[in-house]
């Protein structure tokens, strides 16, 4: 399950990278930020990003902040993520700005 929630995100930021010339794709874990057994798992990268006034409903399924012409997919990626990741006992959220790329964090329990 935890592989799906790399794909998905991993997906996810290739596909809002496509038209960065130098797209940066980055994973790795927060090290300094440990909560109670938890370590704190980041995604990002410089592509697309989004409207942080709309953020509350990237995990929603079939939501999609981007047209579809423009960056195809169903709008159920990050809904299988939080799925999984809570399912795990962790939690996920995602910070961005247009222009600038996303950046998606989550935690599971160890």
């Amino acid at each position: 399950m935890l592989r799906q929630v790399l794909e998905n995100l991993i997906g996810n930021a290739w596909k809002f990278t496509n038209k960065q010339p130098n797209a940066k794709v980055e994973f790795g874990a927060i090290g300094a930020i440990m909560e109670a057994g938890q370590t704190n798992y980041f995604l990002r990268d410089n592509g697309f990003g989004f409207d942080m006034t709309y953020v509350n409903k990237l995990f929603t399924p079939f939501q999609s902040l981007q047209s579809v012409e423009d960056f195809p997919g169903t709008g159920i990626g990050l809904a299988i993520v939080q799925r999984i990741i809570h399912r795990h006992g962790g939690r996920v959220w995602a910070e961005g700005e247009v222009g600038k790329g996303a950046s998606f964090y989550f935690t599971i329990q160890s």
